[in-house]
């Protein structure tokens, strides 16, 4: 099962974690209600395709997006893209909305929003309305993550990643 996947990978890494179990929520506005934090604590894992076969990973606070240019130009590409929810399934092993960098079916690179590593947030899990809540700055280090500023704010209304 893939929460278990996950929760293995996270014990493997080392990372001081502690996962919470808050029921399917149908936006990242509920998830962080239901956990108590601003949305900005609740980190989504976005799967972005580079080429065939080429993906990566981007963690983004939940009062933002990716911000396409920043993107490429750290990269050093012209075309980024979003994979399909069943692609994105097929490269991670995890359902949209339940993504995370651990325990991820091959491991792809992960590039973290520079505002990460602020504090606690909570990343998914493996499974439906289950997160867990880890220090951004050793997310970032466990993760081998570049950290840069690759993303924008949000519209008022954010649906769950």
């Amino acid at each position: 099962m893939s929460e278990e996947r996950a929760v293995a990978a996270l014990d493997a890494s080392g990372i001081t974690y502690e996962i919470h179990r808050h029921g399917r929520v149908s936006s990242l506005a509920e998830a962080a209600a239901a956990l108590g934090v601003d949305p900005s604590g609740v980190v989504k894992t976005l799967v972005v395709r580079r080429g065939e076969d080429d993906f990566l990973l981007v963690l983004v606070p939940g009062d933002r997006t990716i911000s396409w240019p920043k993107l490429r130009a750290l990269l050093g590409v012209q075309r980024l893209s979003m994979p399909d929810a069943a692609v994105a399934q097929q490269v991670t092993g995890y359902e949209r909305g339940t993504i995370t960098p651990f325990g991820t079916l091959r491991p792809w690179p992960v590039i973290a929003d520079s505002r990460v590593t602020a504090g606690p947030v909570s990343i998914g899990a493996g499974a439906h309305g289950v997160g867990a809540t880890v220090d951004g700055a050793e997310l970032v280090r466990v993760t081998g993550a570049q950290v840069a500023d690759v993303t924008d704010a949000a519209a008022a209304t954010t649906a769950a990643g």
